[in-house]
């Protein structure tokens, strides 16, 4: 038998596994273009760790468009222009955290889209590795081609957490402020979309002034997704 054989055989197996992965990938992607994901690693892993899970899913029908219009104003203002990645976003991002890493804060910017976290959120585990960085562009690519914008913005609002073991705008607007989503007021909106990037930090019910803050200029901001017609490639 000759080395190539050999090395072609021992490959085989390898080569199985990956395609098995991508046939796996592909399939989920298909299949959650209609079906709601029944979990994902962020929510299993928090639960093992003693956080719990509430997670209801809710039609993006059922959810308040002024949650839309906040977390476009505070997370993606570009969300329906762009093709999954905003490069500009990206590139102040990459600024902000060279000039982060030379003052020694340890701060660092992120400058991912909503389709972006929503491609995480939904296959990915948690981390900043490069591997995963690589899936993530991947998916992203995958989920702006088969879901299309509004279903990235319904499952987006569905499994993003807002608290610990609390995911999706449903559980969010019942923990916080004890009604359901389909109610929410553009400053409860606001305040949900203020505390997004540190859910197990901050307090929208009880907002500290930083959070405050936040929310004041995101629901200012939610005028100008209003009349601007950011929004317009979710709520028509």
């Amino acid at each position: 038998m000759s080395g190539l054989t050999r090395n072609v055989k021992k490959g085989r197996p390898v080569l199985t596994l990956v395609l098995l992965l991508l046939l796996l990938s592909s399939s989920s992607i298909v299949i959650q273009r209609w079906a709601a994901p029944p979990t994902t690693f962020l929510m299993v892993s928090r639960a093992l760790g003693g956080d719990g899970l509430s997670y209801r899913w809710r039609s993006l029908d059922d959810i308040s468009p002024r949650l839309v219009q906040a977390v476009i104003a505070s997370e993606d203002s570009t969300y329906c222009t762009h093709r999954g990645f905003d490069m500009k976003a990206i590139e102040r991002a990459l600024k902000a955290n060279a000039r982060s890493e030379k003052r020694g804060s340890g701060r660092v910017r992120g400058g991912s889209t909503i389709s972006q976290q929503t491609a995480k959120n939904a296959f990915l585990w948690p981390g900043r590795d490069w591997i995963r960085k690589g899936l993530e562009a991947g998916y992203t690519v995958a989920i702006e081609t088969v879901w299309g914008k509004r279903r990235i913005m319904e499952v987006y609002l569905n499994i993003a957490e807002w608290a610990p073991g609390v995911y999706g705008a449903e559980a969010a607007a019942r923990h916080w402020f004890g009604k359901p989503a389909s109610e929410l007021t553009p400053g409860e909106a606001a305040r949900l979309a203020a505390i997004l990037p540190s859910p197990r930090r901050y307090s929208a019910a009880s907002p500290g002034p930083y959070v405050r803050r936040r929310a004041s200029r995101i629901q200012a901001a939610m005028g100008t997704v209003r009349n601007d017609g950011l929004a317009r490639c979710v709520l028509g």
